[in-house]
C-alpha cells in the first residue's frame, strides 16, 4: 500500500520530480508549476503531457520469455517457474504515481479556455497514457482499482477493493477511443502520440483481450471474446485505409528490415507510427549495444521459429535439432542473421569477427545492434534511433484477429502476412496449404488452437514471433495465448555435438573450445598447433570440479543449457501463473484487495 499511498499521494507535474521524505506527501508541490496557476490554457497542457514522454516504454528484448535462453541478471520468469515468487517476495505494483500524474490533469483540464479542439487533444493524450498505465496492470493482476480522479490521502477510494477486468478493460478502451476521436493525427515526425498511435495501441490491446478471454476459460469470457477482436481489426482497418504507413520496402531485403533498429533517425520512415529519438545534440542516448553478448542469449526454440528460404519449416529437416551453429543459419528467414549474430559478423565491420559465447548459449542478440561503430559511445550513450510502434505490427494484429473471427481471407494474408515477407524476399503464405497441412511443431507449441484456421493461425503466430522477436511483445503474447507451458520449458542454446573445438564463424577452424574442465587436453588434440592455442576455452567445470553456469543436455554433447540444479524444478502452474499476486504489504494496508486465482 506503500506505492499506491504514493500515487495518491505524490503530485508528479510535467517532467518535475522530487526526492521523497516523511512530510513531502502532506506539503503541496514545491515546483514552478502550481495548480492554482497551472492549466489555463492549452500552453499549460502541452507544457505538462510533454512530461509524459519521460518514461519512453520502449523495448529492445525478451526477458522473461521463451524467447531468451539465458539472463545472468536473473528474471521473474524464472523466478515464478522455481516457485521462487509469493506475495512477500513479489514486486511490481509500485509505480502509481505516473497515474497520478495524467489523472491530475484531467481533473484540473475543466479550467482550461481555449480551442475546444486542442483540448480534447491534449485530453485524449493524457487518457492514452492512462489507458497504456492500465493495460499494463491488467496484463499482470487481471482485476485491480480502476481510479479516474487524482485522490487525496483522506479519500476512502484509497481502500477500495479491486475491480473487476471488466469494468477496467471497458474503461481503457473508452479511453482509446476517447483518443482515437480527438488527438490530432499529425504531429511532426512521429515521435510524439497520436491519432495514428492510439489506433495502433488499440489494435494491441484489442488482440489482447480478445484473445486471452478466447483462450482463458478460468474468466468465464470467452463470450465476449469476439467485441474486442473486432474492434482490434476496425482499430488497423483505419491505419491501412489513412493510405499514411507502409512496410519499409526499398527492395534492399534483410538491410530494409535492419534498418527499422539501427539507424540514426527514423523521420520519414513510413513504417513508424510512433519511434523515439536518439541523438548526441539532443544528449540523449540508449543502451542498444548492450543487446550483444552482454547479459542474455536468445533460444534455439526462436531460431528454430525461422523458416528455410523456400518457405518450409526448419523443423521439417532432418537432423534439424542436431545442426551446428553454422549450419543452422544456412538458407533462412533473412530475418534470422538480423536477428541473432551470424557467422562472419564483424562490430567494426572489417575481418575482425565477432565470436558468441556458449556460456550464455551462443545465440547472441544482434537486432537493436548499431552497427555503425561511431553510433556506438559507451553506456547509454548509443545514438540509434527505436521505434515504439510500427505498421508490421498493425498488420499482424489485423491478420491474427480475422483468423480468430473466422474472417480472414487469402487477400487479407496478402495484404498483411505476404507484405513482412515481401520485404526480406521470402515466399508467400498461402491460407488454405496452412490450413490443410498445420505445421506439428506450432502445433505442438500451441496445442489449444483448433478450427479450420488452425493451420494459418499457427503461421501467423510464427510470423509474429520472427517479426517482431526481441521488442517486448513475446511475453504477453504466451500469456494472452494460454501457452504458458513454454516457460516450464529450460530454454537451451546452440548445439554441441562433442566436447572440443568448434568452428563459430564459417571459415572452418574452431574459434572456440567447450572442455569438461581446465584439466581436459585430450578433447583439444585434433587441433592444430596453433589454432590449439588460441581458442576461447570454455569449461562445464572449475578447477575445483564445480559446475559453471552452463552445461550440455546429454552431458558431452547436445544443447547447452543452464542452472542443472534448477532446470528439474521448473513447474508453471495453470492458471495461477498468468497473474502476479499484490504485495502483502499492500495487503495488510487494505485489507479490502484480496489475492486471485490460488495466490
Amino acid at each position: 500500500m506503500k506505492n499506491l499511498r504514493l500515487y495518491l499521494s505524490f503530485i508528479i507535474l510535467g517532467s518535475a520530480a522530487a526526492a521523497c521524505n516523511k512530510d513531502y506527501l502532506e506539503r503541496l508541490p514545491q515546483t514552478n508549476i502550481v495548480p492554482e496557476a497551472f492549466f489555463n490554457t492549452t500552453k499549460d497542457l502541452e507544457t505538462y503531457t510533454n512530461g509524459f514522454y519521460v518514461k519512453d516504454y520502449y523495448q529492445t528484448d525478451d526477458i522473461n520469455s521463451d524467447n531468451i535462453s539465458s539472463y545472468s541478471g536473473g528474471g521473474e520468469l524464472d523466478l515464478l517457474v522455481e516457485n521462487g515468487i509469493n506475495p512477500t517476495t513479489v514486486g511490481g505494483w509500485d509505480d502509481w504515481s505516473d497515474l497520478r500524474s495524467f489523472n491530475f490533469m484531467l481533473d484540473k483540464v475543466s479550467k482550461t479556455t481555449g480551442d475546444q479542439a486542442t483540448i480534447n487533444h491534449y485530453i485524449g493524450i493524457a487518457r492514452f497514457f492512462r489507458a497504456r498505465f492500465y493495460m499494463a496492470k491488467v496484463a499482470r493482476y487481471s482485476d485491480v482499482p480502476w481510479y479516474a480522479h487524482a485522490l487525496s490521502n483522506l479519500d476512502s477510494s484509497l481502500y477500495k477493493p479491486r475491480d473487476p477486468r471488466t469494468l477496467v478493460v471497458d474503461s481503457i478502451m473508452a479511453d482509446l477511443q476517447f483518443a482515437v476521436d480527438n488527438i490530432k493525427p499529425d504531429q511532426g515526425n512521429n515521435t510524439r502520440v497520436t491519432k495514428w498511435t492510439a489506433l495502433a495501441l488499440m489494435a494491441r490491446f484489442g488482440v489482447f483481450e480478445g484473445t486471452f478471454r478466447k483462450y482463458h476459460d478460468e474468466l468465464n469470457l470467452q463470450s465476449t471474446a469476439s467485441p474486442y477482436l473486432q474492434k482490434a481489426a476496425w482499430a488497423c482497418e483505419q491505419l491501412m485505409a489513412s493510405g499514411k504507413f507502409k512496410i519499409y520496402n526499398t527492395g534492399k531485403g534483410a538491410a530494409d528490415y535492419r534498418a527499422l533498429f539501427a539507424s540514426g533517425s527514423l523521420s520519414g520512415n513510413p513504417e513508424m507510427i510512433q519511434w523515439v529519438d536518439f541523438q548526441q545534440s539532443l544528449g540523449r542516448g540508449n543502451n542498444t549495444h548492450a543487446v550483444l553478448g552482454w547479459t542474455w542469449s536468445l533460444s534455439q526454440s526462436l531460431v528454430y521459429s525461422y523458416l528455410m528460404t523456400d518457405g518450409t519449416p526448419f523443423t521439417s529437416m532432418p537432423g534439424y535439432a542436431q545442426q551446428n551453429f553454422v549450419n543452422v543459419f544456412n538458407n533462412r528467414d533473412p530475418r534470422l542473421a538480423e536477428t541473432v549474430a551470424y557467422p562472419g559478423f564483424s562490430t567494426t565491420n572489417d575481418k575482425s569477427l565477432y565470436i558468441p559465447k556458449p556460456n550464455l548459449g551462443g545465440f547472441d542478440q544482434l537486432k537493436f545492434y548499431p552497427r555503425d561503430p561511431a553510433q556506438r559511445q559507451g553506456w547509454g550513450a548509443d545514438y540509434t534511433a527505436l521505434p515504439l510502434f510500427r505498421y508490421a505490427e498493425v498488420l499482424l494484429n489485423y491478420a491474427e484477429a480475422k483468423a480468430e473471427l473466422g474472417t480472414l481471407t487469402q487477400g487479407d494474408i496478402d495484404n498483411t502476412i505476404n507484405q513482412l515477407r515481401d520485404r526480406v524476399q521470402m515466399p508467400h503464405l498461402n491460407m488454405g496449404l496452412a490450413n490443410a497441412t498445420p505445421d506439428p511443431v506450432q502445433a505442438t507449441a500451441y496445442s489449444n488452437v483448433t478450427g479450420a484456421n488452425k493451420g494459418v493461425l499457427l503461421e501467423i503466430r510464427r510470423e509474429r514471433r520472427v517479426e517482431t522477436a526481441c521488442e517486448g511483445l513475446r511475453f504477453n503474447d504466451v500469456n494472452r495465448w494460454k501457452a504458458g507451458m513454454r516457460f516450464q520449458d529450460s530454454q537451451q542454446g546452440m548445439y554441441v555435438a562433442a566436447l572440443g573445438g568448434i568452428d563459430m564463424t564459417g571459415d572452418g577452424k574452431a574459434d572456440i573450445a567447450i572442455l569438461a574442465s581446465p584439466t581436459d587436453t585430450a578433447a583439444l588434440a585434433g587441433l592444430p598447433a596453433d589454432v590449439r592455442a588460441s581458442v576461447a576455452r570454455f569449461y562445464l567445470k572449475d578447477n575445483n570440479g564445480k559446475d559453471n553456469n552452463f552445461y550440455l543436455e546429454n552431458g558431452t554433447s547436445g544443447h547447452i543449457m543452464f542452472t542443472r540444479d534448477r532446470d528439474s524444478k521448473r513447474v508453471f502452474i495453470e492458471p495461477k501463473y498468468y497473474y502476479r499476486p499484490i504485495p502483502l504489504s499492500q495487503i495488510v494496508l487494505n485489507a479490502n484487495l484480496k489475492q486471485i486465482f490460488g495466490w
